[in-house]
């Protein structure tokens, strides 16, 4: 069938239109490919002639700044501090041992560093940076830029490393860092990629372990280009990382200076505590370390040191020690005993030296006797035979659960390590835990906080916070994180009837300021600077009956380690508490002798927030006093670090 001319032209027309569509496309894809090979050949062409010489994209983790610490006042703690060092990336290098061998004929690195750094490198993935050596002066730095193209996979590097102004008096406070371990790793469900770059450090104890999460911040990355030798190119992309928090204490490092230059020589522990709101001012454990000694590894010579010394050097005493509290528990006794109504103030009981408690004598410590004894006189004197008597009288029960509500027997949450629970004994517990019957001697035995009773100092200075304020003081040792106050430790009454407290109160000055007290000699004179308190010594061994008959052997006498602990707990001023002291002397002998003296010029240091006037103590110490505040001064200044003389 013919077409006829008017369908003949539409038909052509719309031929022409699909051509030029077609012929349009056609043009489009090959200015298209035109550019693109313009693009590549031109404009890329060095990125692509770097990958013609076998260049490669490597990706990097960029650690993070660890946060800092400081103490209350904005004194640094723990801080971070630029580290050269030389490292290898093992996937950058044909011959590991050759390139070592090179570099070590630049650089002095010790064989020691060596095989760490080949033992890394086998446990590492080979993209890792491996330390080769750590701590490298400036001028080895520029041999090994120099010598680069002969150094393939090494190279020099700048990083941050943990640095303790401080010292060794933060030590068993803050902790230290050091290269993550596979145990560590092995503890840890989902590890930060992070810490699986060799010799990261990582919280090991104390806070910065406890917070290493929030210390630790998060790291970022970095994209390189780097050549067939391993040389980086050029820097291709950068993610950064968040810092860690910086974290703030309750601590004045003024004040813990002062404390651990007191304790001296001693295996002693003494904690300072806010009574306002709970803060823990300072909090020492004697003898100390240097935690630097840590930070890259403590050396084994290092180390033994300091585990083979019988004073403990690596034990926190302030929160891990616990000891029978001794007389420093009579106040929970009293307490226990005013509130169950068996016992007045001005009620007396007989002290002949003894009590027999179901056929068995339980000695009072003045083998005479104190006579005639109130619970003012009680407290005053340290009568055993009083406590005893109203003890049985209250119940073993009622006691732990006084002493629950002024902090004994629990684990406050202080973000330290190994903080002990300590014990404060029931029938039930006793059950439990040995599968035996109370018995009434237990009850004479915990009364004077011997026995099973168990404290920390730490627990110590809460119970005397709780005390001097009724109410519910809680340590806390974390004042701000990033400038974000915490809260306080204020804490809420503690139900206690303020007439009880009035009455132990008065008992606990009438140590310190009576001159039959066992404290009067460690008095505080300055006017509205009264301290109150209460001295405290524990056994560590028992005394026999023979011994007894002949004379109890002198703590003097005996070795060290078999004389009795020394203890003191405190608040001052008497009329307004603003601080709370306890301190505990391992194997001190008498707590009026050994850690009275500690505890009052501790509290006088914190009450005057520096070095207190002479006028402040008895007239007959002031000498004393005098030289030993000049000693301590120059120790404070002069002092090594991390050490201390053998005690004889």
């Amino acid at each position: 069938m013919k077409r006829n001319s008017k369908d003949q032209d539409a038909s052509h027309g719309r031929m022409t239109r699909r051509a030029l569509f077609l012929g349009g496309l056609q043009l489009a894809f090959a200015g298209g490919l035109a550019a693109r090979m313009r693009f590549l050949q031109v404009d890329q062409a060095d990125e692509f002639r770097l990958l013609a010489e076998e260049n490669r994209i490597n990706f990097e983790l960029l650690p993070p700044a660890r946060g800092r610490i400081f103490d209350r006042n904005g004194k640094v703690i723990a801080q971070n501090s630029p580290s050269y060092r030389i490292v290898i990336v093992p996937e950058n290098t044909d011959d590991i041992e050759l390139a070592i061998a090179k570099l070590r004929r630049l650089v002095d690195i010790p064989d020691e560093d060596i095989a760490d750094a080949l033992k890394d490198i086998k446990s590492s993935k080979p993209f890792h940076r491996i330390t080769l050596s750590d701590q490298v002066a400036w001028e080895d730095i520029a041999k090994v830029a120099a010598n680069a193209p002969a150094l393939p996979g090494i190279e020099p590097d700048v990083g941050l490393t943990r640095v303790y102004p401080q010292l060794s008096d933060f030590a068993h406070v803050v902790g230290y860092v050091g290269p993550v371990s596979d145990y560590d790793l092995s503890k840890m469900e989902a590890p930060d990629p992070v810490l699986l770059t060799p010799r990261f450090q990582f919280g090991k104890v104390g806070f910065e372990a406890k917070l290493e999460e929030q210390l630790r911040g998060k790291a970022g990355t970095k994209q390189v280009e780097v050549n067939a030798y391993g040389r980086v190119m050029r820097e291709l992309g950068r993610r950064e990382g968040e810092a860690g928090a910086d974290m703030q204490l309750t601590i004045d490092a003024d004040l813990q200076n002062y404390v651990q230059a007191r304790l001296g020589r001693e295996s002693a522990a003494a904690v300072v505590i806010d009574c306002e709101d709970g803060g823990i001012r300072a909090i020492c454990s004697s003898p100390s370390f240097d935690p630097n000694l840590f930070v890259r590894g403590i050396s084994v010579a290092d180390y033994r040191m300091l585990t083979e010394d019988n004073y403990r050097p690596l034990s926190n005493k302030t929160v891990q020690g616990t000891y029978p509290p001794g007389s420093t528990f009579k106040m929970i006794t009293a307490l226990a005993a005013l509130e169950e109504g068996v016992v007045g103030p001005e009620e007396t009981v007989w002290c002949p030296g003894h009590l027999k408690v179901a056929g068995r004598r339980f000695h009072c410590w003045k083998r005479a006797g104190h006579g005639h004894v109130d619970l003012n006189t009680s407290l005053k004197r340290s009568c055993d035979v009083y406590y005893y008597d109203v003890a049985i009288k209250t119940g073993i029960d009622k006691i732990s659960a006084m002493a629950n509500k002024f902090g004994l027997g629990i684990k406050h949450d202080l973000p330290m390590s190994a903080v002990a629970q300590g014990i404060t004994p029931t029938k039930e517990w006793k059950e439990r835990s040995y599968g035996k019957d109370w018995l009434i001697g237990d009850t004479a035995n915990a009364s004077i906080g011997q026995g099973y009773m168990l404290a920390s100092p730490l627990q110590l200075a809460v119970m005397s916070a709780r005390l001097a304020t009724g109410r519910s003081v809680t340590p806390r040792l974390l004042k701000s994180i990033d400038g974000v106050e915490q809260p306080s430790g204020a804490g809420e009454p503690l139900g206690i009837s303020e007439n009880s407290l009035r009455i132990v109160r008065k008992g606990m000055y009438s140590v310190s300021n009576d001159r039959r007290g066992t404290a009067y000699r460690s008095r505080i004179i300055g006017d509205g600077m009264r301290m109150a308190g209460k001295t405290g010594t524990s056994q560590v061994r028992n005394i026999t009956a023979a011994e007894r008959a002949a004379g109890v052997i002198r703590n003097e006498d005996l070795p060290w380690e078999r004389r009795d602990h020394a203890l003191f707990v405190s608040f001052a001023p008497y009329d307004n508490p603003k601080y709370a002291v306890a301190v505990v002397v391992e194997h001190g002998g008498g707590g009026s002798k050994a850690a009275a003296p500690i505890a009052r010029d501790v509290m006088l240091q914190a009450l005057y927030d520096g070095t207190p006037p002479l006028e402040a103590y008895p007239k007959a110490d002031r000498s004393r006093i005098k030289a030993q505040q000049e000693r301590l001064e120059r120790e404070r200044v002069k002092r090594p670090l991390g050490s201390r003389s053998s005690r004889a």
